[in-house]
Formats: structure tokens, sequence, C-alpha cells
């Protein structure tokens, strides 16, 4: 509803920096969707299909909440940059009048998502969209009470123009992340050369290879390893006591919830195609 009428009078003010909350608004109204869409399905269980559920579609969802704010910013911009070579009358007082509410609304929901944003990529996705409008909101409150105060009209859209440069801004960072767990990099919240240093470190365990690291969703991270074992029959050490104290300090030392451990002896030669890091 607020979405709506804050398009509506955007037109009727001529005012850009009121649509560009307004898109800011719907671009948070898709990314809410998307985000609530990500948390039912990453709740499915696994099939023989999707042995893994479907955990990822809440990268998927934090990678296009990135994206769509981008590009309505980058719109926004664009027009921006139109409107401060050709300036056309702003009815301020309404412009501030409406921003105001947009506070409200967006700053309401953004308290909504804070708690829960520090660990999962997608609720952050969903904050900073929500804080980033009630920061346009305010941009906007502040550009009306300046055109109202001076008749510069150019306000709006400089005012337009810096919201878009802060957005990215602000925004960067999510894409980045979000792409990076969408090609099974290591989460940022797991350091992998001290998972290697653990597993190295481990009673029983002689070598390892094939170490990898991913993200199965937004809050969850996997793990396969292959442990050689410290005797050349693989029996000079319980192949079981390694594998329950390797598997207990993943999960409570770095937050690796699925862990998949091989353990094998020195004579077994491993035949997996995929190269460990440290011979790149």
């Amino acid at each position: 509803m607020y979405l709506a009428a804050e398009a509506v009078w955007g037109v009727l003010s001529n005012s850009l920096a009121l649509l560009a909350d307004a898109g800011h608004n719907l671009s948070d109204v898709l990314a809410l969707a998307a985000a609530w869409l990500a948390e039912v399905l990453s709740k499915r269980s696994p099939s023989t299909r999707f042995t893994y559920g479907l955990r990822r579609s809440s990268i998927l969802a934090a990678l296009s909440n990135a994206v769509i704010l981008l590009v309505v910013t980058g719109g926004v911009a664009w027009e921006s940059i139109g409107r401060l070579f050709d300036p056309t009358p702003v009815a301020g007082k309404t412009v501030m009048i409406v921003a105001a509410i947009g506070i409200l609304v967006n700053g309401g929901t953004a308290l909504l998502f804070a708690s829960g944003q520090k660990n999962d990529l997608n609720i952050r996705g969903a904050f900073l969209h929500m804080v980033s409008d009630a920061v346009t909101s305010l941009a906007v409150v502040i550009a009306g009470g300046l055109v109202l105060l001076t008749g510069l009209t150019w306000i709006d859209p400089a005012i337009s123009l810096a919201i878009s440069v802060l957005v990215v801004l602000t925004t960067w960072g999510l894409l980045r992340d979000s792409l990076d767990l969408s090609l099974d990099a290591v989460p940022r919240s797991v350091n992998y050369a001290k998972v290697e240093a653990y597993l190295r470190a481990l009673p029983g365990v002689a070598d390892l290879h094939d170490l990898h690291i991913w993200a199965l969703s937004t809050t969850e991270t996997a793990l396969t390893v292959h442990l050689v074992n410290t005797a050349p029959d693989g029996k000079g050490t319980d192949a079981a006591s390694v594998l329950h104290r390797a598997t207990d300090g993943l999960r409570t030392e770095f937050g690796i919830q699925h862990p998949t451990i091989q353990i094998e002896d020195a004579l077994y030669v491993s035949n997996c195609p995929l190269t460990d890091p440290h011979s790149v």
C-alpha cells in the first residue's frame, strides 16, 4: 500500500528522489519475497534428485537480491544524471511528508531482521535492503526540505545520485559474498588454513588430501577430506576414534555442520580429479 502511494505521489510531485525511494521499496518487496521463498525451500527434505535438499536456494536468493538492488540503483543514477542537466520543479513539502512515512516503515522492518542478519547471508540481504531504503527516505526528506527552503530543483536529483552511490557501496559486499558461495568458495566465516592444521594435528593422522569446504546454504557449511592413517596398514590407530574426534572438532570449533571424512591407509592412492589448493 505504501509503495503504491509513494510511487503515485512521486509522479504528482515530480520528485525523482521520491520515485527512487519507491523503486528501492519495490526491490525490497521482491527481496523479502525471495528470502521467504528460500526459507521455505531450504526446509524441503532431500530427494533422490536433490540429495542435499534445496538449501542452496538461500544463496541464490541473496545473489538475486544484490543484483536486483544494483540494477534498480543503476536506473535511478542514470535518470539522476539527466535531471542534473535538466532540472524540473519539485513539490518539496509533499516529498518530505511521504518520505518521512517511509523512514518509519522501512526502519521498523529493518529492526525485525537486525538480530539474524549477522549469521545468515540471505537475511543480511533483506536487512540491507530495508536499511538502504530507510536511509534513502531520510535523504529524500532532507532533499525535500532543501528544495522547499532554497527553490533549487537540482538538489532532488543530486540527492538521488548520492543515495545511489551509497547503496552500491553497501550492496557490493553482499554481491561478492553471495557470488563466492554460488561458486563453492570457502565461507568467510571459516579459515581454511586453521581447519587443515586442526585435522593434521589429530592423533592418528599422518597426512590429508582433497580437503574441500563449501556452503550448503547461507547458514550451513559442508566439508569433505581424506585423512591418512599413521600406520601403513591403517591399523595403528582406531579409525573410529579419529573419525569421531575430527567430526566433533569440525562442528564445535569451526561450525562445519556436514563433514564427510574418509579414513585411508598410506598405501591407498586416491584418484580424486579435483586438485588440492596447495598444488595450484
